[in-house]
């Protein structure tokens, strides 16, 4: 049975599949931080949704990346976390 990453793999080696994911993955980075932050400390979507007032189908599109966060609800996000926000630009990889 061929496993996730060997399929990865496999697919990873089309050069247009690559700048796609590439071209995704500053939003997949957010996604899995607001995802790790939240599970990370046991907090459901309801129960951050109470601590931060945002609507907890609004946290759910978040997650599902149906929705784009602005800056201030990342902030909004981190502070109902007990969290701050940090945001950084670093070098890209070379070829």
């Amino acid at each position: 049975m061929k496993t996730f990453e060997d399929y990865k793999k496999q697919q990873m080696q089309d050069p247009e599949l690559v700048r796609e994911y590439e071209a995704i993955q500053p939003e997949m980075d957010v996604i899995r931080a607001i995802v790790n932050a939240r599970t990370s400390q046991n907090l459901t979507q309801n129960e951050l949704a109470k601590r931060t007032g945002i609507n907890q189908a609004d946290i759910s599109k978040l997650e599902n990346g149906t929705r784009n966060p602005s800056v201030n609800l990342l902030k909004r996000l981190a502070e109902g976390m007990g969290m701050s926000l940090k945001i950084e630009f670093i070098p890209k990889q070379k070829v």
